[in-house]
C-alpha cells in the first residue's frame, strides 16, 4: 500500500474515532439539554446545544483565553530549552528556534494522527540540525517519560486533595480492577526494560551481516538519545523546566474557569481534578484528544455540581483555544519560519 494512502486511512480512522466519541457525548448531553427545557417550561424550538455553545464561547473573556495562550507557548518555550539542554548533553548544538519550532510543528502533527507528533520533531530536527533521527526520537521518548512520571504526580496530588468524589468516580466507573491495574502496569515496564535489554545486545553484537550492522547503529544512537537526562549536566535544570511546564498546564486548565460564568467560582482542587480528567482525555488515541478530552473534562466538572451542558462547553472552549487555535495557528507559522530561519540550508 502506497505511504500516502497509509496515513490517510490512519487519518480517517483515529478522526472517526474522536468524531464517534464526541457524536455520542454530544447526544447524551442534548438530550440532557431538552429535558432540562422542558422542566423549565422553554419550547424545544428555542432549545439547541449547539447554539448555547456557541453563545457561550461568545461569552468568554477573552482576556483570560489570551493568558492561556500565553502560558501554553510558555510552555514551548521550557520545553524546547530542556530538550535543547539535553541533545547537547551528547555533543549537539541545535538553534533554540529550531528546536521550538520543532515542538510545534510536532504538535500540529498530532492533530493527523495520534503521536506521530513525534516523528515529526526528530524528522524536523534530523533536517535542519543534522541530529540522527534515531538519537532525536531516543531523547523525545525519554521526554514522554518524564511526562509521565510528571501525570502520575498530579494524579497522586489529586487523589490526595479530591477526596472521596474522585475514589467514588474511580470505582463506579472503571471498567478495571485495581489489581488488573497494576498487573498491566508491571507488564509494560517489564516489556520496556526487555526491549532496552535486547536493544543493548543488539548494540554489543559483532557481526558483518549488514542487518545487524543496521540495527546496531540504529540502536546505538536510540540509546545514547535516551541516556540524555543522564547526561545531561543541567540536572536541577532540567527538572526546574519539568515541573514549570506541568505547572503551566495546570494553570491553563485552573485559569479557563475565570473565562467562563459558570465555572468561575470553582477552586483549586477542581482545577486540579478537571486537569487530570482533561490530560488522560488527550492520551487518548484521538487526533488532538478530540471527543475523549470533551467527555473527561465534562464529567470532571458534573462531579462539582456544573450543569453538564455547561460543562460540554467548557470543554469546548477550552479545547478550541489550546488544541485547535494554538496548535494550528503557532504550528502554521512555525512551518513557515523554521524554512525563513534556516534559509542559508
Amino acid at each position: 500500500m502506497h505511504p500516502h494512502i497509509k496515513s490517510a486511512l490512519k487519518f480517517l480512522l483515529f478522526l472517526g474515532l474522536g468524531s464517534l466519541i464526541l457524536y455520542f457525548l454530544y447526544q447524551s448531553q442534548n438530550a440532557k439539554y431538552l429535558e432540562d427545557c422542558q422542566l423549565k417550561g422553554i419550547p424545544l424550538s428555542d432549545c439547541s446545544l449547539v447554539d448555547k455553545v456557541i453563545q457561550d464561547f461568545k461569552s468568554t473573556k477573552i482576556s483570560w483565553l489570551a493568558l492561556i495562550c500565553f502560558l501554553f507557548m510558555l510552555s514551548n518555550v521550557f520545553r524546547a530549552l530542556r530538550w535543547k539542554d539535553m541533545v547537547q548533553s551528547i555533543g549537539f548544538k541545535p538553534k533554540v528556534s529550531n528546536v521550538f519550532f520543532s515542538i510545534m510543528i510536532g504538535y500540529l502533527a498530532n492533530l493527523t494522527i495520534p503521536r506521530i507528533g513525534e516523528i515529526a520533531r526528530a524528522g524536523v530536527m534530523t533536517k535542519y540540525e543534522k541530529i540522527a533521527f534515531e538519537t532525536s526520537f531516543g531523547s523525545i521518548i525519554t521526554e514522554r517519560l518524564v511526562d509521565v512520571l510528571m501525570l502520575l504526580l498530579f494524579m497522586v496530588l489529586m487523589a490526595i486533595f479530591g477526596g472521596p468524589t474522585i475514589i467514588n468516580y474511580i470505582a463506579e466507573n472503571s471498567v478495571v480492577t485495581q489489581n488488573q491495574l497494576f498487573i498491566a502496569a508491571g507488564v509494560g515496564f517489564l516489556l520496556f526494560v526487555i526491549g532496552l535489554w535486547v536493544l543493548k545486545k543488539m548494540t554489543e553484537m559483532d557481526s558483518e551481516s549488514k542487518f545487524v550492522r543496521f540495527i546496531k547503529e540504529k540502536s546505538t544512537g536510540f540509546l545514547e538519545g535516551l541516556k540524555t537526562v543522564i547526561h545531561t549536566e543541567k540536572k536541577l535544570l532540567f527538572w526546574a523546566y519539568s515541573f514549570g511546564i506541568w505547572i503551566l498546564y495546570f494553570l491553563m486548565t485552573y485559569l479557563c474557569f475565570y473565562a467562563f460564568e459558570p465555572t468561575s467560582h470553582l477552586g483549586i482542587k477542581a482545577g486540579l481534578v478537571t486537569f487530570v480528567f482533561g490530560t488522560l482525555g488527550i492520551v487518548f488515541p484521538s487526533p488532538g484528544g478530540l471527543g475523549s478530552y470533551h467527555f473527561m473534562v465534562s464529567q470532571a466538572l458534573i462531579l462539582f455540581s456544573i450543569n453538564s451542558s455547561d460543562a460540554f462547553s467548557f470543554a469546548f472552549i477550552i479545547f478550541f483555544t489550546v488544541v485547535v487555535f494554538c496548535n494550528v495557528f503557532f504550528g502554521l507559522i512555525s512551518l513557515l519560519m523554521i524554512q525563513f530561519v534556516n534559509a542559508d540550508k
